[in-house]
């Protein structure tokens, strides 16, 4: 039976929300990325002192989905951390995100296809697909382009419906198709 491992980073819950629904929807295990320290300011001058050993051993999982934000187009220390620490021991990977970014400005400054390309481009092969949740899709048409809204909206329970939850059914099923 192939094995699948969620490991995530998650700053303000959105992550982390996403991390664990993917992981229940697979029923398989989870485990989150802990920095050695963990400083927002040092992180956006994308200075970072590594993460923590992982309790699990990546080795045994044949996919491992990694799933953390990007930060103005960038692709942040404790993610980077954990690929290059266990670049050797992924077998594939998928990336998935939850960001500010939206698809339409995907490819601009601050995109998370952008990001996509950097991760492909780290994991070469074994990259099989990257999918970004952006934190838009949950507000009301009217705040989609109020940063105040954004910043403090987070994926929940009461908000992940509609058009983000259509998404997410969508990344599963293809997540079920690329592990098994």
């Amino acid at each position: 039976m192939m094995k699948t491992i969620v490991v995530y980073y998650s700053r303000k819950g959105s992550n982390k929300y996403l991390a664990e629904k993917i992981s229940g929807s697979l029923s398989c295990e989870k485990e989150e990325i802990k920095p050695r320290l963990n400083v927002f300011l040092l992180f956006l001058m994308n200075i970072h002192l590594g993460i923590r050993p992982m309790k699990h051993n990546i080795k045994e999982y044949d996919t491992v989905i990694l799933c953390g934000p990007i930060w103005m187009g960038k692709f942040i220390p404790p993610l980077r951390s954990f690929i290059n620490k266990y670049f050797q021991q992924i077998n594939k990977l998928i990336f998935v995100t939850c960001c500010g970014s939206t698809y339409a400005k995907k490819d601009e400054k601050f995109g998370h296809g952008l990001v996509f390309k950097e991760v492909e481009k780290m994991l070469k092969d074994k990259c099989i697909f990257c999918q970004a949740f952006p934190v838009g899709m949950v507000l009301p048409d009217d705040k989609k382009e109020d940063p105040d809204a954004f910043m403090k909206t987070h994926l929940n329970d009461e908000n992940f419906k509609g058009e983000i939850q259509e998404r997410f059914d969508g990344f599963i099923n293809k997540a079920n198709l690329l592990i098994r």
